[in-house]
């Protein structure tokens, strides 16, 4: 550990610098006019990896945003290691919320403010740099290998072509990913789940052209309206949500797993503090925890319709739209979701307005094992340099590659981030605690130490 922390502190400034220039370039992969910055980045990464000791680096091009690959292979014999990550991030809007330049790093109380910051630059480029950190102190105890994408953000959908044609270049014991995050630096924590997600746009229409409210209003149907009815109709007084076969696959936790997920700790009046709300709303008769890792969701990500300028233009709309997300836990395989999703939604509508359902992208729930060699390595890291044993907690996000690696390289997922639920992922003034970014890049030589004595055992 004193090595590890030497080397940290000898580096703290050019590691820090290094994480400002990786943060600046505008990697958003869900908008065509940043695909300049995404081949950018692309190379940034394969160059850093190259710094740090990597060989056989390459931006492997793909249909869509690249891949960027590195490894090293010091002995057939010893364990590998593939740590995954990405290097795209969501949308920066909207830019007016944003205190300080999106695209340009920022510290305020100690914190890193920057798009990507968390999610997932910041916790990627963590491994990158202990990576570099084992390399130079002669101290890398097994076999790595890099994959880090550009297409997280919108799905991933050129990464299952690229590890279906790449099996034995990825071939490895373990993939390891930091893009989750923890209870707290003072409850240290390792996600042993994750929900799938189905991810669809809808469209409501009308009247094929938008009409004045005054002169049609009352006549013909309002399809912001209906939206907002259909909407609504999908959850109960008990926000339990209402398709059809929705819940048929979900499997309710025992008792004992309710009561070992709830013993996290967890202060309410803080949580809602955080967010800056006076009350909680959720599926009743489960707790935040619950609602939040073991429960399917859905919700409304952005809905929009009419005008929406400045000042007043009393129109009755053509078209209304809507962005849904449903979040699957364990059984609940994405695509039956969707389907049922889109048949509800066609069920539902009234004959006055015509509806149109667009999957965008989707991905399976996953488990990962807490008694593999992998899962007990993490533990260990995670004591070592924390003084405390890691709590086991679910996650609510989605990271839909977890459930392709098992499928396609037969390999479990390590899911050790050391990111916060408070550090505004996907929204305005994202964020990241520089200790967090130290903490990581001490952690994780101590996982590769701990999976490749295990290994030996």
């Amino acid at each position: 550990m004193q090595l590890i922390t030497q080397y940290i502190e000898q580096h703290k400034q050019r590691l820090l610098d290094e994480l400002f220039d990786l943060l600046r370039f505008q990697s958003v992969s869900a908008d065509p006019k940043y695909k300049q910055d995404i081949l950018k980045t692309a190379d940034f990464v394969a160059e850093k990896l190259r710094d740090a000791g990597a060989q056989n680096v390459e931006v492997c091009q793909t249909a869509g945003n690249p891949i960027v690959y590195g490894e090293k292979m010091i002995d057939a014999s010893k364990p590998t290691v593939l740590v995954y990550g990405h290097y795209d991030v969501q949308p920066p809007d909207p830019l007016e919320l944003w205190k300080t330049p999106p695209f340009e790093p920022t510290i305020r109380n100690g914190k890193i403010y920057a798009r990507g910051a968390c999610d997932d630059k910041g916790q990627f480029y963590m491994h990158v740099k202990a990576f570099e950190l084992m390399v130079q102190t002669g101290t890398l105890p097994c076999n790595i290998k890099f994959m880090i994408e550009g297409e997280e953000e919108v799905g991933s959908s050129n990464l299952g072509i690229f590890v279906n044609q790449n099996k034995s270049r990825l071939k490895a014991d373990v993939v390891l990913i930091s893009d989750t995050s923890m209870i707290s630096m003072e409850h240290p924590s390792l996600e042993t789940g994750l929900r799938g997600l189905s991810y669809v746009e809808v469209e409501v229409t009308g009247p094929n052209r938008d009409l004045h409210s005054g002169v049609y209003g009352g006549a013909v149907a309002n399809p912001a309206t209906i939206l907002a009815k259909m909407i609504a109709s999908m959850h109960d007084e008990n926000n339990h949500i209402t398709i059809p076969g929705f819940y048929n696959n979900v499997i309710d936790l025992t008792t004992e797993e309710r009561k070992a997920l709830n013993n996290a700790p967890y202060d309410e009046d803080e949580y809602k503090k955080d967010l800056g709300v006076d009350e909680l709303w959720g599926e009743k008769g489960y707790t935040t925890f619950e609602r939040t890792g073991t429960r399917p969701t859905l919700e409304v990500n952005g809905i929009w319709g009419g005008y929406t300028g400045e000042g007043a233009k009393t129109v009755l709309p053509s078209a209304a739209r809507a962005k849904i997300s449903m979040r699957l836990v364990p059984n609940q395989g994405f695509e039956e979701v969707t389907k049922l999703f889109t048949d509800h939604f066609e069920k539902i509508a009234p004959r006055s307005v015509k509806v149109k359902i667009t999957p965008h992208h989707g991905g399976e729930p996953a488990v990962t094992p807490t008694d593999s060699i992998a899962y007990r390595a993490a533990q260990k890291a995670i004591k070592e340099s924390f003084g405390k044993e890691p709590i086991p907690t679910r996650g609510g996000g989605s990271i839909p590659i977890v459930a392709l690696f098992e499928a396609e390289l037969g390999i479990k997922t390590v899911l050790m981030g050391f990111g916060l639920d408070s550090d505004a992922l996907h929204s305005p003034n994202e964020k990241y605690d520089i200790f967090n970014y130290y903490k990581g890049i001490e952690t994780i030589p101590l996982f590769h130490k701990y999976f490749a004595e295990l290994n030996r055992d």
